[in-house]
């Protein structure tokens, strides 16, 4: 098997474990604000949309690199599947949740994996793309602007449904930031 596929294989086992872990690192912290900018806070669907961002971001800042030589666009095709990834997270979510009226956790979980995988495999069609080459500049600015949105909205989320703590016994940034 060459190396490339042996970097995306690794990059799903990664984000798929990371993210997952990541779910429960801001309790385990003991709900430490600057976990809870990378982790979700809370059971909102906005918070859940990170299980998959920042460990596949964390994933193309530092595996990337290695492949940039063969492949230059794969840091762009990374990021650009990472937003997809990240974005039909609520789209499946509120998808299925619609057709049935309530959420299923095993249909939770598979919703972050169809996630991760629809990541990497847009990454993976893309990773010689000329179009995501000459638009790089500009994918990563969007990242940016994830990253920045995922910090203002664990500290202020908006009172949309999106943004919503689906538990009854939500612990948020806030409220413990103020105790």
């Amino acid at each position: 098997m060459d190396r490339t596929k042996l970097y995306f294989i690794g990059g799903i086992l990664f984000t798929a474990i990371q993210g997952t872990l990541s779910h429960f690192f801001y309790d385990w912290t003991g709900q430490g604000a600057l976990i809870g900018l990378v982790s979700p806070v809370n059971e909102s669907t906005w918070e859940h949309m990170k299980l998959v961002f920042f460990p596949l971001l964390f994933w193309t800042l530092l595996a990337s690199p290695g492949l940039s030589g063969e492949y230059p666009a794969i840091s762009g095709a990374l990021l650009l599947g990472n937003i997809l990834g990240t974005l039909s997270i609520p789209v499946l979510f509120y998808t299925y949740t619609g057709i049935l009226g309530r959420d299923v956790f095993p249909l939770d979980i598979a919703v972050f994996l169809a996630a991760v995988l629809i990541s990497f495999r847009f990454a993976w069609k893309k990773k010689d793309s000329r179009g995501i080459l000459q638009y790089q500049a500009l994918i990563w600015i969007f990242t940016g602007i994830f990253v920045v949105l995922f910090f203002v909205f664990t500290f202020y989320p908006s009172g949309i449904g999106l943004f919503q703590d689906q538990s009854s016994t939500s612990l948020s940034i806030l409220s413990s930031a103020s105790c």
